[in-house]
């Protein structure tokens, strides 16, 4: 076995040299779809008290016939969650009144996979994936970023038991 000592090489440290060779292992194992995106679209919206956060985001998404969307940022309230929290098979649900901290996630008219977290008066954070149910308080107001250079589908692809993101870029 041999060991490399070198502390400075032409301004290069032992650490940038670790981290990219394991930048290049990751990459040359892992497939990306890259494709220089052909049309980007934005889609900004802001949702009243009362509406349904996940129903009114696929709404959105199926009136548009988005094929590959993305949710670029969300900021707002709820009055009612209702989450599938982690490795759990029926969903949870509270009330009060709760700060949208952060909503990430894919979308698409073949199957969207949002994830949220919430934080409640003392800040205590709860997150999972969003379900039907939960309602806005004041506010969401949601950009939703789409291409036209890729579709996303949800399949079984014997990985996991749940269908998941698949990504086709298009031809053309």
């Amino acid at each position: 076995m041999h060991s490399i000592k070198c502390s400075s090489v032409s301004g290069i440290t032992r650490k940038s040299i670790i981290l990219a060779v394991m930048s290049l292992i990751f990459y040359s194992c892992n497939p990306i779809h890259t494709k220089p995106m052909s049309s980007n679209n934005s889609y900004a919206f802001r949702l009243k008290p009362g509406q349904d956060l996940k129903q009114e985001i696929q709404q959105l998404v199926d009136k548009n016939q988005i094929k590959a969307g993305w949710i670029a940022t969300c900021v707002g309230s709820l009055t009612q969650y209702s989450l599938r929290l982690a490795n759990q098979p029926e969903g949870s649900i509270g009330n009060g009144h709760f700060e949208i901290v952060s909503l990430t996630g894919t979308v698409s008219v073949n199957g969207s996979h949002l994830h949220i977290s919430l934080s409640d008066s003392t800040g205590r954070t709860i997150g999972g994936h969003l379900m039907d149910g939960c309602k806005v308080y004041t506010t969401a107001e949601i950009v939703i970023q789409s291409s036209d250079a890729f579709i996303f589908t949800r399949e079984k692809d014997g990985t996991t038991p749940w269908d998941e993101l698949q990504v086709k870029p298009i031809k053309q």
